[in-house]
């Protein structure tokens, strides 16, 4: 398993699908995994630390596995299939550790809430990844973008 962070979270266009960009902790390689506008809206605002007026779905569930006496150790996306990614969620609690299989976009969501580690398996990153140009300044201004959007978005929009 190799570590990643989350680089951003962005809109491909001209679709405007959603996408997380997913980085090697200790490398270059990128991992796009797109996901539903919901998940994107719930890690982006995490990621910005904003909160919703109301919980989300995912701070909901987080505040659960809490009160239950678990933590959530680490996510791995285990496996792309027929252009579908996979993932589990570990959780540690009172009898060892609880895998949960989840699709990526909500275990990052969680992962983003949590502190969690993020790792992805190295065939995923063989068949999915890609390594960006050197001069390739386009995610840097795509992340100015997104977070410009954040930054003027209201929390009650997504009441």
């Amino acid at each position: 398993m190799i570590e990643m962070k989350i680089m951003s979270v962005q809109e491909v266009l001209p679709t405007n699908v959603p996408v997380v960009l997913l980085q090697e902790e200790s490398g270059n390689r990128l991992l796009p995994i797109f996901i539903g506008r919901p998940e994107a809206t719930a890690i982006g605002l995490s990621l910005a630390d904003q909160s919703p007026p109301r919980p989300m779905t995912h701070d909901l569930l987080t505040t659960v596995v809490d009160l239950f006496g678990f933590q959530v150790e680490r996510i791995e996306i285990t496996e792309l299939r027929e252009k579908t990614f996979f993932a589990d969620i570990y959780f540690r609690g009172p009898n060892g550790v609880e895998v949960v299989s989840s699709r990526p976009s909500d275990a990052l969501a969680i992962a983003v809430r949590t502190g969690a580690t993020i790792y992805a398996d190295e065939e995923v990153m063989e068949q999915a990844s890609y390594l960006p140009d050197e001069g390739d300044n386009l995610s840097e201004s795509q992340i100015d973008d997104f977070r410009e959007f954040l930054d003027s978005v209201n929390p009650d929009d997504f009441a």
